[in-house]
């Protein structure tokens, strides 16, 4: 396990498109930052982002938090990782995982079928492709007629895999390079390092807000909270960290359709322990406490709403700040 050595930025910021994150991207290597890590939801795709960094900042590590497994062909899928482990050898991190029934059947006509199943074999599936093998396989969930990619990366890049609860944390730490989660609190971290052992990596992304207005930050963090926690994987990972009566109320106005009573339901505690806010010094601090509870590698994502921009958070967020 490293010792918080990383420091991560999420990219494209919530402030700016794609296009317009050139000039606070190339920043990023001069203020601290090790990493920069993409997303993949409705905006921009998981690996463009990261190509155009890496001609922007060259020198960070580039990582994918997280591509779909059910979204991509397994073959599709392997060239999009060649191609970014050719760009940037030794410093493109995949990052995969199961998803959800919304982004994978509602938005990409696919089948979100045995997600845990599905997520380890294009886990193995991967490493034999991005290896050079040739792949024949049937796997539980499909199969693979004899696919080589045409030009394998020199150095295969690690595969580090969502993990929110033991049996995927446990496929992490035995089969892949690393796990990665997010909404968690720093003593959730210690619960998630014991599953994976202190050999594994552990990347989170940290939701941050800039901002001394408290009660404008939990304003917004509960809609945020709403839209993730009521998604079932996440109200199981919840439920297994101990939340499950603090967020009960919440659930229940939820399936009832009341989405205001909902928000309303959401304890103060809970928005303070997963959201990192406050001024910048505080932020910094509070994602030390992530580090010092079993974090490797923090990777900020700057959130709307506060005082601060996001540029001058960005700046103010970095690890040599003081």
């Amino acid at each position: 396990m490293t010792t918080g050595a990383r420091w991560g930025m999420t990219v494209p910021f919530y402030d700016r498109s794609l296009a317009g994150s050139k000039e606070l991207v190339a920043e990023l290597p001069a203020l601290g930052y090790t990493d920069i890590w993409s997303a993949e939801v409705n905006g921009v795709d998981g690996f463009t982002p990261l190509a155009l960094a890496n001609e922007w900042a060259p020198g960070l590590r580039l990582g994918s938090a997280i591509v779909p497994a059910s979204t991509r062909g397994p073959g599709l899928l392997a060239m999009s990782a060649a191609t970014l482990a050719d760009l940037a050898p030794g410093r493109f991190v995949l990052g995969i995982g199961a998803s959800s029934p919304a982004i994978v059947e509602r938005w990409n006509a696919g089948e979100f079928s045995k997600p845990f199943s599905r997520t380890r074999d294009t886990l193995r599936f991967l490493k034999k492709a991005l290896a050079g093998e040739k792949v024949a396989e049937k796997y539980e969930t499909f199969e693979v007629k004899g696919f080589k990619l045409e030009r394998a990366p020199k150095v295969a890049p690690k595969i580090v895999l969502a993990a929110l609860r033991p049996r995927m944390l446990h496929l992490a730490a035995e089969e892949a390079d690393g796990a990665i989660t997010n909404w968690l609190a720093p003593e959730d971290v210690r619960k998630v390092r014991a599953e994976i052992g202190p050999e594994t990596e552990l990347v989170a992304r940290l939701f941050v807000c800039v901002s001394e207005d408290a009660d404008k930050v939990r304003e917004l963090g509960r809609w945020m909270l709403a839209s993730y926690l009521t998604v079932p994987v996440y109200a199981a990972f919840h439920d297994w960290l101990g939340r499950g009566e603090q967020l009960r109320p919440m659930h229940e106005a939820w399936a009832a359709g009341d989405r205001q009573a909902a928000l309303k339901a959401i304890p103060d505690e809970v928005v303070d322990a997963l959201i990192v806010h406050g001024d910048a010094a505080t932020c910094r601090a509070r994602i030390r406490e992530y580090v010092a509870c079993g974090l490797d590698t923090p990777v900020l994502a700057p959130i709307p709403g506060g005082e601060v921009p996001i540029a001058q958070a960005v700046r103010e967020l970095a690890p040599g700040v003081e």
